[in-house]
């Protein structure tokens, strides 16, 4: 919990704030990663910049997906390449996040998740954020899903 709010929470009100979604749910436990070592505030909004949109707004996989996709790696860590079975249980719980997101959504690919045609070519610009945009989209809810998958995972409430 931060601030008397759950992950969750956090991760929608971040995205409602206007970070991406892969921000949106990483930021959501940065005290913890800080506690862990890891990176501060500005640098893992930094890192996690161009997984916005679908990976740089390509519509591919979810940004939440690449934000669970990064926790696993704070919490599940393969840092060694010559370590099998730690990236083994990294790629185990990757799966396992994605699987359970893909479970409770219907899919872990951004045009999917919103209702695009695959045959939509977008422009790289990030859209405005209006209330009309927060309206049409669901990411909001999507970052509060993927956060509390993490969040169960690693049992922080």
């Amino acid at each position: 919990m931060v601030n008397d709010m759950t992950r969750a929470e956090r991760a929608s009100e971040l995205f409602n704030s206007g970070y991406n979604c892969c921000q949106s749910v990483v930021l959501a436990f940065s005290d913890w990663i800080a506690s862990i070592g890891g990176p501060d505030e500005k640098n893992l909004a930094a890192l996690c910049s161009g997984f916005g949109g679908g990976m740089g707004r390509m519509r591919e996989v979810c940004g939440t997906v690449s934000g669970m996709t990064i926790m696993a790696g704070f919490i599940s860590p393969a840092g060694d390449i010559s370590d099998k079975q730690a990236r083994t249980r990294n790629y185990e719980l990757v799966r396992e996040f994605a699987d359970e997101f893909r479970r409770i959504n219907g899919s872990i690919i951004c045009r999917d998740l919103l209702g695009l045609s695959p045959l939509l070519k977008e422009a790289a610009a990030p859209s405005d954020r209006t209330p009309e945009y927060y309206r049409k989209r669901p990411c909001g809810e999507l970052c509060a899903i993927a956060a509390d998958i993490v969040e169960r995972h690693i049992n922080l409430s």
